[in-house]
């Protein structure tokens, strides 16, 4: 036991009092509520052996009733589990709390809680260091910091306030400096951009609450944050997460951050990057890497809620097709189902067989078809699917019975998926559904989970529910009361839930409810669409061996292993357009790079002008897809011929992406490197690009800068130091020196995407269908420096069968291929390098032409090399050169159009993708 001087108390009582007279964070006197408590002191600490961590044991120092009693005496647990992570986990050292569950999250356990002392040596040193981290502490008060071991950089530090541990209430504080950049907190749509904002509000709990609203906790929970720091021109980033399913709020001063939490444990996990590549790499190490997506899905979608049968279904393919504008997916919304039940199809309008010959048509010509389907399952005693789940038990209950609710069906019972019965009952329903319609994936809403309803109800008897023919679906017609009676129902601490600090179970399920083995829907809420996804998940890959797909609306840590996402109810405006890029790239840092948002808005009806520069961005989200409300007039893409003509010239191009895109998705699941990715990304020593929310990269260079304002022909957009061409012109290019904003042409049908200076991009033709457009020959754009003499680039490119349950590079399953290319002097080289070539041989796969980008003349003497043999006849006809025109040099003032030619062309190839080849050529000035 440790033991302390009555100096130290007194001192410490007098350091408490302060607290006690102080307002939260900002240091303004206190005229209401007092502190919510005084602290801890460290009694006891031992290290385990066997590189185990620190255990400790704190005493509060003195108790308060603000928000109930304090726990008198909690467990410290301190340990490096990787050279760039530590965990230090804060919980009760008498009993177990609730912890996210380790079998939805699988992560290294903590010690078990023993109520008493562990075995270990006694541990008096005043830091504990691992390789990267180092954490500090103070024994009375207690407090704790971590630092980097190379530059003792102070990363977290809580000694400027007091840590406070109730059962319902939890609080810790930690100072910044004031030059730290964060990002995450969310969900959420931030209308200040990724960058955070002192003083907005950051709750996290998972709501149903329509994206439209700003500062308020939306549909996913991701308690982590990124702090991007400038420190001696260099950008350095580190990570904390905490991981915790309670509802919480974070107060971000600027120069301090206070978690305030109803529940749970303090579970901290630090990362320390330095780059922000290098943290979703160790973040994504630790709660599951992204799961890999099917080629098809990084095709365009089609969806809307109000296709009433399935006519207007095929209408709308046939639209698509009559258009010339790509289309891999066509969704349902809940138009296919019998009165909106789950895995069931309304026989009048989409009747079984009719929409089995529609499936065989569309899967012939290589497209695929996503349905929804919701958790509430109706009521109803004739409904096979709720039968089933009576007989097993797997409902959701309060007070001993299924919790009833009300969505789409009317009343229904929400399933339990923390009970492996109900896990396993889900896994079959999705079997028997698939027996009925061969879907190709599935799209799970309404999962935060949505209740029309709020409190306990019961069906009505004197009124029908759902209302016959009613126009308001969505208003509660069960007769419901409120729960006021129980702590979970009414905690004592209020967080600012859908930002108005409404109930907890407002709008959801009754937070006294309680699932699989007693577990309280108060700890397990925001748990709900993520246990809802891993099930789907392991019902759709044990179907057919095939890879799933499943897009979520609800999201928690570890979301992005089963799941896509799209950012939910958004608003036809240029505001949503806006905030559509922050919600994605913060999805991005949360390990969930396929994420997308409703382009054009879900609702009301968006101007044309609006869903032309809408599909121009939309184009180049990871997830692109189209849908609207039913309520709103009809928005598929060649619903106007100018919206037409942007689709064509976007989506054309992101079908020659594809293969880029499919290798980030690789790269995202080895990784976890987002697909889009906030300019800082690429460029963490360029602080102007820090706020950046406005412009994105896909991968590590090809920058994407939407028009986002109404009647707009230019954008004024940022690039980093160095060399940008744009894709769709490859004469234009901006040459940037110092980062100033750069002005832009942007016509309503063209949206400016460029390729940056060092990077080798593999493209292909593209074509209608993602099928036909990954069968095309590539072409290799290599870009170098403007007028560069000497300068390298590379790039990589992945291929496989897409139909496999995992992304692996394999022999005959999987093709790698690295690009190299190098200009010295006037000799210029490109190489491969392969990785597994069977598969790529098999398919026939070619490499047609190579765009060489920033070098003046033409070429000669050119040499080629497949698999180390002479092969300058490997070509259709005859290899061939060709100069391209005159650059047009955009930048800042005093870039000079100094070179006459801007890309070579070398065409006629035949070029094996699975061979490794070198080719070689000098250049020449042509007068």
């Amino acid at each position: 036991m440790l033991s302390f001087s009555r100096s130290a108390i007194l001192s410490y009582l007098l350091w408490c009092l302060l607290f006690l007279t102080l307002a939260s964070s900002n240091g303004a006197v206190a005229t209401a509520k007092p502190k919510a408590g005084c602290g801890y002191k460290l009694v006891s600490l031992v290290q385990l052996p066997n590189g185990g961590g620190l255990v400790g044991y704190l005493q509060v120092k003195q108790r308060t009733s603000t928000y109930g009693p304090d726990i008198p005496r909690l467990r410290l647990f301190v340990k490096h589990e990787t050279r760039e992570r530590v965990r230090v986990q804060i919980t009760d050292a008498d009993k177990q709390r609730w912890e996210v569950p380790y079998n939805l999250l699988p992560r290294e356990p903590a010690p078990p809680v023993t109520g008493g002392k562990v075995t270990g040596a006694p541990f008096t040193g005043a830091e504990y260091p691992g390789e990267e981290l180092v954490f500090t502490y103070g024994r009375d008060p207690f407090w704790f910091a971590v630092h980097r071991r190379s530059t003792r950089q102070p990363l977290f530090n809580t000694s400027a306030g007091a840590l406070v541990f109730k059962d319902q209430y939890l609080e810790v504080s930690t100072a910044l400096p004031k030059n730290a950049a964060l990002y995450g907190l969310g969900e959420n749509t931030q209308p200040g951009g990724i960058r955070l904002r002192p003083n907005d509000p950051y709750t996290i709990y998972t709501t149903d609450i329509s994206a439209i609203n700003l500062n308020t906790d939306l549909y996913g929970s991701h308690p982590v944050y990124m702090d991007l720091r400038s420190l001696g021109g260099r950008g350095v980033a580190h990570a904390v997460l905490l991981l915790n399913s309670n509802g919480m709020d974070v107060f971000y001063r600027g120069t301090s951050l206070t978690y305030k939490v109803i529940g749970g444990l303090l579970d901290f996990y630090f990362f320390s990057g330095p780059t922000p590549l290098a943290i979703v790499d160790q973040y994504t190490s630790m709660i599951g890497r992204p799961a890999p997506m099917p080629y098809w899905a990084f095709g365009f979608h089609q969806c809307r809620w109000g296709y009433k049968n399935l006519s207007v279904v095929e209408g709308v393919v046939e639209g698509y097709r009559n258009a010339q504008i790509p289309l891999d997916v066509i969704w349902n919304d809940d138009d296919h189902m019998d009165a909106a039940k789950d895995f069931t199809l309304d026989p009048v309008n989409y009747p079984r067989p009719k929409l089995l010959a529609f499936l065989d048509k569309i899967h012939a010509q290589g497209m695929k078809y996503i349905v929804l389907i919701d958790p509430g399952i109706a009521v109803n005693s004739s409904y096979g699917v709720y039968q089933r789940g009576m007989e097993r038990d797997i409902f959701i209950k309060l007070d001993g019975q299924p919790y009833l609710a009300q969505v789409w069906p009317g009343p229904v019972y929400f399933p339990d998926f923390l009970n492996p019965n109900g896990v396993s009952w889900w896994i079959d329903e999705v079997r028997r559904f698939h027996d009925l319609v061969p879907v190709d994936g599935l799209w799970i809403d309404m999962n935060e989970a949505s209740n029309f309803c709020t409190g306990k109800c019961t069906i009505p008897k004197t009124h029908q529910c759902p209302i016959p023919d009613t126009k308001t679906p969505w208003l509660c017609c069960l007769d419901c009361k409120n729960l006021t009676n129980t702590r979970w129902d009414e905690p004592p601490y209020k967080i600012n839930a859908s930002g108005q600090t409404a109930r907890l179970g407002f709008n959801t399920i009754a937070t006294s409810a309680t699932h699989y083995n007693g577990i309280l829907e108060y700890n397990a809420h925001s748990l709900y669409g993520f246990s809802q996804a891993i099930a789907t998940h392991t019902a759709l890959q044990g179907l057919q061996g095939k890879r799933p797909f499943i897009l979520t609306r609800s999201t928690f840590v570890g979301s992005g292993a089963y799941a896509a996402h799209w950012t939910g109810d958004n608003k036809g405006t240029w505001e949503n357009l806006r905030y559509s890029i922050s919600t994605m790239l913060n999805f991005g840092i949360f390990g969930m790079p396929m994420v997308g948002s409703d382009i054009c808005g879900f609702y009301p009806s968006p101007t044309e002008e609006l869903c032309n520069r809408w599909i121009e961005l939309g184009a180049f989200y990871p997830f692109s897809r189209d849908h609207a409300n039913f309520a709103s007039p009809r928005q598929e893409l060649y619903v106007w011929d100018s919206v037409a003509k942007s689709a064509r010239n976007a989506l054309g191009m992101r079908y020659k992406l594809l293969p880029y895109l499919y290798t980030l998705n690789y790269q995202a699941h080895l990784t976890g490197a987002p697909v889009a990715r906030p300019v800082f990304f690429s460029f963490p020593d360029f602080t102007p690009c820090y706020g950046l929310s406005t412009q994105f990269l896909l991968g590590p260079g090809v920058m994407v800068s939407p028009v986002l304002e109404q009647g707009a022909t230019s954008v004024s957009a940022m690039f980093p130091p160095g060399t940008w061409y744009n894709l769709f012109d490859m004469s234009k290019v901006v040459v940037s020196r110092s980062g100033a904003p750069v002005k832009l042409d942007a016509p309503l049908n063209e949206i400016n995407v460029h390729v940056y200076q060092n990077t080798i991009l593999p493209m292909q033709r593209g074509g209608f269908v993602s099928k036909d457009a990954r069968a095309t020959p590539f072409t290799l754009v290599v870009a170098f420096p403007f007028g560069a003499t000497q300068a390298d680039a590379e790039g990589a490119v992945y291929v496989d069968d897409d139909e496999r349950p995992e992304m692996v590079l394999a022999e005959g399953q999987a093709s790698y291929v690295r690009f190299h290319a190098s200009v010295r002097g006037k000799a210029v080289t490109v190489r491969s390098e392969v990785l597994m070539g069977s598969y790529s041989l098999h398919k026939g796969l070619v490499v047609e032409k190579l765009s060489v980008l920033g070098l003046e003349g033409t070429g000669k003497d050119l040499a080629i090399q497949v698999d180390g043999t002479d092969a300058t006849a490997v070509a259709t006809s005859s290899p061939y050169f060709a100069a391209g025109g005159n650059a047009k040099l955009q930048g800042e003032e005093g870039v000079e159009d100094s070179k006459n030619g801007v890309m070579v062309e070398i065409g006629g190839l035949a070029l094996p993708l699975g061979k490794s080849f070198t080719m070689t050529w000098n250049m020449r000035i042509e007068a």
